[in-house]
């Protein structure tokens, strides 16, 4: 038995290790790969320069490198973890391997509080940061809160009457963001653009924007994955292992809502991350949240940071919304859990 756990433990390790080497290397290739490529000798040089050489010293390369490439790959790469981890939280909370912030509407609520701080002009600061993602923070706390309260009252909280009310929501919300798109005049483009997905001009302001919320969402979010293992086994399941399921899932909301908004608001609406991630974390690690947490934060990171290297690179030097290309890949995908959720059924 204990061999057992030793030979268990060094599988995970190792799974553990390869997904962030693979990170790591996704990382190096949105480094490389863009308008005009780096080669791998002068890639070298660049992140030499930037530990071991002083500013006013730097290249033409280094600076582009540090100043346009390295912020938004990083910025991919926590959108990507954060959206898989809101995911991942959502498909336990609910006990519904189709939930997804994009799909039950959360993300269109973040993006109307968004737009909404955007249109306006609002300049309002909370913490020290600008009106956005707060504006967008409130609106999907307010959506998710709605889509809940629909779907038990009306369906008990089944799948399908998740779905609806999710749905639902999405298109009136879309369509109140596509009211203020109308009436946006000389800003509509910039708007549309941000609202298909986009980390196009994204820099380390961005990248302080978002870390806080971040990380705080996928902290409170680790801090009870015990519960949320337990919830996810069924509300029932928890209730008799001393788990208080009502305030743990407002908490965890809270945290997805936080995750979700915060990605919003530097990255513009990327919908299905949240979708596909955790479902390939489950193959690898299994349905513990101790595991499956970082494990879906590490493939999002993968996934998206991958994404969106492939929009800039299939129109170039022109680039694709991200997007576009996380819902060509997640359609299918959605599609197929479905149609497999339908067959359990029957």
């Amino acid at each position: 038995m204990a061999l057992v756990k030793v030979l268990t433990s060094v599988r995970r390790g190792r799974l553990t290790v390869t997904l962030s080497l693979a990170l790591a290397v996704a990382l190096l290739l949105g480094l490389a790969v863009g308008a005009v490529d780096i080669s791998p000798t002068r890639l070298g040089h660049s992140l030499g320069q930037l530990f071991t050489v002083p500013l006013a010293e730097w290249d033409y390369e280094t600076i582009v490198l540090f100043r346009l490439r390295l912020p938004r790959v990083i910025l991919a790469a926590m959108v990507g973890a954060g959206l898989a981890t809101a995911g991942a939280i959502l498909q336990g909370l609910l006990h519904n391997g189709l939930a997804d912030a994009h799909i039950l509407g959360v993300s269109s609520g973040a993006s109307l509080g968004a737009a909404v701080a955007m249109l306006l002009g609002l300049r309002f600061t909370f913490f020290g940061l600008g009106a956005i993602t707060p504006m967008a923070f409130l609106g999907a706390v307010a959506t998710l809160v709605v889509v809940i309260i629909i779907a038990r009252r009306v369906a008990g909280s089944s799948t399908l009457g998740l779905l609806l009310a999710g749905i639902a929501m999405s298109s009136f919300l879309s369509a109140l963001v596509s009211l203020l798109v109308y009436f946006s005049g000389n800003r509509i483009q910039p708007l549309l653009f941000w609202l298909m997905g986009s980390f196009a001009g994204r820099g380390w302001q961005h990248v302080a924007l978002a870390s806080p919320y971040l990380l705080a969402g996928y902290a409170l979010a680790f801090f009870y994955h015990r519960y949320l293992t337990a919830i996810s086994l069924g509300d029932m399941t928890a209730h008799h292992l001393g788990v208080n399921v009502e305030k743990i899932r407002l908490v965890l909301l809270c945290s997805t809502a936080l995750l979700t908004a915060a990605c919003v608001a530097v990255s513009g609406v990327i919908g299905f991350v949240g979708l596909m991630t955790p479902h390939v974390a489950r193959l690898l690690g299994g349905e513990n949240y101790r595991r499956l947490l970082p494990y879906s934060a590490l493939l999002g990171a993968i996934f998206l940071t991958l994404a969106d290297i492939l929009a800039r690179v299939m129109l170039r030097p022109t680039e694709l919304p991200v997007g576009i290309i996380t819902a060509l890949a997640g359609g299918p995908f959605f599609l197929y859990l479905l149609a497999r959720s339908r067959k359990a059924m029957i």
